[in-house]
């Protein structure tokens, strides 16, 4: 029974999501609490709750002073010279801007924090997918893939708690797992490319002023000596895609004037004198061929409604004389997250504190940046303490237990010496559908003693566990995947239906590349 209703409950959970029938919060909310009561626990769900935000408390707060830090590192030019040298590769090609969204992101991961991860990413690139009239969906499902194949690092996460899990040591697990991890990081090269080359299809090939401006006096110079990318069609304007999915059109040569109507009557006896003929108009000159056409620039508006600015390369908040304070201060940060000096709550709260202080040492001004984040702040937050609901009720009922056990127990006698290949394929849908402890230290021992029957190592028992992080940083059971459609204002739902689908075919090419390596 229990195992029924956990099944049906994350099921009406994604297709309400993803029908846009209940905001995330709401549905991460009602739907467990519903059906804690259908398992007859109603009773226990403030327990259940009041638990699961326990467990998810510090993540909330690690969040919030990771927004908080990395914020007001943005905001004071730390990463501009990564954002500059991204964008001079872009060069205002979609299947550019594609490719180097995949690569700003795996290069970030490094920290081995997703929510950073997002936040620079977007903060970087949604300017100019905005610009460019570019799909959202494909930045974020780009950006999520990437970092689900960098989150394996031994400091991200998943693999520090397989080898905890089963009692192994972290670089055993992870050092052989390289080969697999680089096919699958180089598939989503290869899938960032395939889906920029449709965006440029979709939406051509443009220039972009402003910000962009030495960006766009090359990609002029090459479009000059090359054929035009905007073909006028005669008699019809020509338009390009502009700013905020927008149209300007080109002007159409103004068309020839009509010739004089016959007369009513002549000199027949009517009476009646013809009006004179009017005096043509000049011919219209003929708009030039494409070669010697202007290159079409699309502008975007000043302002497009949403309160996004971008990185600006002239704002206010710079604060050049102290870049390399703040380097120095985000290197010892991550520094001390790896070595785990203090728990990661405790680094981003003082780093935060401290990079306030330090860059704002006016209170308006540290008002000003709180201010400027908090709308982030509070969407994850809320998002954290409203999954803690789900997870909490999930396990809480014996849920998570019951569809564990069903699973294994589903697995035929017959695939006993193959369990790496079915751990590697269960990790997908379960670390999905569970947090990475539920699964780590829930599942894995299960599949790992089934396993050991059989002579299966659990090296390779824990090395296939990493497979499925490539679908899991999608899962609503995230935290970091917030901030990322936030940023992005992108509905969670159109996220899940276009990401789903290529994180889980990442995930199938790093264990097919494992298997092939011999690794698992």
């Amino acid at each position: 029974m229990l195992t029924f209703l956990g099944f049906a409950m994350i099921a009406t959970f994604l297709v309400l999501i993803m029908l846009k029938k209940m905001s995330p919060i709401a549905a991460l909310v009602l739907i467990p609490a519903l059906f804690c009561v259908f398992a007859g626990q109603g009773a226990q769900l403030g327990d259940y709750v009041i638990d699961g935000v326990g467990k998810l408390a510090p993540t909330a707060a690690m969040l919030m002073f990771a927004i908080v830090y990395f914020g007001v590192m943005i905001d004071v030019g730390l990463f501009d010279p990564i954002v500059r040298g991204i964008l001079r590769f872009c060069k205002a090609d979609p299947m550019r801007v594609v490719v180097g969204t995949a690569v700003l992101a795996a290069i970030v991961s490094l920290d081995g924090d997703g929510s950073t991860t997002f936040m620079i990413t977007v903060s970087a690139m949604y300017p100019l997918y905005k610009r460019l009239g570019m799909s959202l969906v494909v930045m974020t499902g780009v950006a999520a893939t990437a970092n689900g194949v960098m989150n394996t690092l031994p400091w991200g996460g998943p693999t520090a708690r397989a080898a905890t899990a089963l009692k192994l040591d972290a670089a055993d697990v992870f050092v052989p797992m390289i080969p697999a991890l680089a096919a699958g990081l180089l598939f989503v090269f290869v899938l960032a490319y395939v889906l920029g080359v449709k965006e440029r299809r979709r939406v051509g090939l443009l220039v972009m002023p402003g910000a962009q401006g030495e960006y766009a006096q090359e990609k002029a110079t090459e479009k000059r000596d090359a054929e035009s990318q905007v073909e006028l069609v005669e008699g019809e304007p020509a338009t390009v895609t502009a700013g905020v999915g927008t149209s300007v059109a080109a002007p159409a040569a103004p068309a020839a004037p009509a010739a004089p109507a016959a007369p009513v009557s002549g000199p027949d006896g009517s009476g009646r004198t013809p009006a004179p003929a009017p005096v043509p108009a000049p011919a219209p000159v003929p708009a030039p061929t494409a070669p010697d056409a202007p290159t079409a620039t699309a502008t975007a508006p000043d302002g497009d409604g949403d309160g996004f600015q971008g990185l600006d390369p002239n704002r206010a908040t710079l604060r050049p004389r102290l870049y390399w304070f703040n380097a120095g201060l985000t290197v010892t940060l991550l520094t001390a997250m790896i070595m785990e000096l203090l728990p990661i709550p405790v680094l981003f709260l003082l780093g935060a504190a401290l990079a306030l202080t330090i860059n704002f040492p006016h209170m308006p001004d540290q008002k000003a940046r709180i201010a400027a984040h908090a709308d982030n702040v509070l969407n994850v937050a809320g998002m954290v303490f409203a999954a803690a609901v789900f997870t909490g009720v999930l396990t809480g009922t014996g849920m998570v237990k019951h569809m564990a056990d069903w699973l294994v127990g589903a697995i035929p006698e017959g695939m006993g010496p193959h369990m790496a290949l079915v751990t590697g394929l269960l990790s997908l849908p379960l670390t999905y559908f569970m947090s990475n402890d539920g699964f780590y230290f829930g599942v894995l021992p299960v599949l790992a003693e089934a396993g050991a029957a059989h002579g299966v190592s659990p090296l390779e028992i824990a090395r296939a566990s990493l497979v499925g992080q490539a679908l899991h940083m999608s899962s609503p059971l995230v935290p970091a995947v917030y901030v990322l459609v936030g940023m992005a204002k992108v509905e969670f739902g159109d996220h899940t239906r276009f990401t789903v689908k290529w994180a889980a075919l990442t995930s199938l090419v790093v264990l097919a590349a494992g298997m092939l390596f011999g690794i698992i």
